[in-house]
């Protein structure tokens, strides 16, 4: 395990701890927060994305109430200032290193809040991302993930409410290269037709933390995966580290989740669990695919934007919309029970679940 303090920091610049350097044009460093309610309402979202290489910093905060995801977008030059943690309104200050962050927005055309996370164990660090297409490094990051509690409060066009007790989420820091920025125009010789599939379920149980992903390629082969549990103030050399075997339902028509069901070998966790949405995030909120505010493009020395996306309204398979956050109740065959999300993309063919086409939706 080779985490340390160091690595809550925007300070990276390969896809290794802080005590590596190196430089590639595609080079980020990311904070991510989810946050709900034990009912898997109010849910919320925040990221922040450094650019080095670049010299753009964005970042974005999303809340999900009543149907409608209310959005605020901020992007600013960074100045080549690697401790620069804000963008605009929307800051991310560590109060104790792999422990305690605290995440602000400023009052911004009616939205504001002010949250603290807690971690409830040591993070975990996952199998580092590395994934080529053809001669070009398409992902090549380190990502440490990490459940906890929230506490603090969110408005919204002057309806000011605290956070419901009980409120949980997840968390991430990852860095290294993903695409970020303009999209290089220049082709790549017999390159494939693009295709990804990912999912990820980070779930909270009353005695602990259950974290699952899988990178998959078209014919549904893994290339990387990982299933983890964290119980309740678990130290670092306290995690387990396991697998999963996850069979998906889509929502007909889509491209979404409709729930599904995690096989593990886990020491620690449930045998098997069942996920059940609750309601649906778009992952665009924050940036992910976002037709113009994709990660690490450039406004300008500030800009700041409110989006409101009415989430019945969308088109399931514009790219834009494909991927997306599921909260979800989730149901141990042990008889026990938790919330989590179901974060999944899928793009191109993938045989497992019927998908033929680039974007064709679930029969």
């Amino acid at each position: 395990m080779a985490l340390s303090r160091g690595d809550d920091y925007p300070i990276h610049q390969t896809p290794e701890p802080v005590a590596y350097a190196g430089t590639d044009r595609n080079f980020y460093d990311r904070y991510f927060f989810n946050g709900y309610a034990p009912d898997g309402t109010g849910f919320f979202a925040v990221a922040l994305g450094i650019y080095p290489h670049l010299d753009v910093i964005d970042a974005h905060f999303n809340v999900v109430r009543e149907g409608v995801q209310y959005c605020i977008h901020a992007s600013a030059e960074l100045g080549m200032e690697r401790m620069a943690m804000s963008a605009g309104p929307i800051s991310v200050e560590i109060i104790e290193a792999l422990n305690v962050l605290r995440i602000r927005l400023e009052p911004f055309e009616g939205l504001a809040a002010d949250i603290t996370f807690t971690g409830r164990a040591f993070p975990i660090e996952e199998p580092r991302f590395t994934h080529r297409i053809g001669p070009r490094a398409f992902m090549d990051y380190t990502r440490m993930t990490q459940n906890g509690r929230y506490q603090g409060w969110i408005e919204i066009d002057g309806e000011k409410q605290d956070l419901a007790e009980g409120t949980m989420g997840t968390r991430d820091r990852s860095w290294g290269v993903r695409p970020v920025g303009a999209r290089d125009m220049q082709p790549m010789p017999g390159a494939p037709m693009p295709g990804f599939f990912w999912q990820w379920t980070p779930v909270n149980f009353a005695s602990g933390s259950l974290f699952f992903h899988v990178n998959n390629d078209k014919l549904g082969n893994a290339w990387n995966t990982r299933a983890a549990w964290a119980a309740e103030g678990a130290s670092a050399t306290e995690l387990v580290e396991g697998h999963g075997s996850m069979r998906t339902r889509l929502e007909a028509g889509t491209r979404w989740p409709s729930g599904g069901t995690l096989s593990l070998a886990l020491r620690g966790a449930p045998e098997q669990v069942m996920f059940e949405p609750l309601g649906r995030f778009q992952m665009r909120g924050l940036g992910y695919t976002h037709p113009e505010w994709g990660h690490g493009m450039y406004h300008g020395s500030l800009k700041v934007e409110r989006e409101d996306i009415e989430l019945s309204e969308l088109d399931p398979l514009a790219p834009e919309n494909l991927h997306v956050q599921i909260p979800v109740r989730v149901a141990a065959g042990d008889g026990s029970d938790g919330i989590g999300v179901f974060e999944q993309l899928i793009i191109g063919p993938f045989a497992p679940l019927g998908l033929k086409d680039f974007l064709d939706g679930a029969a």
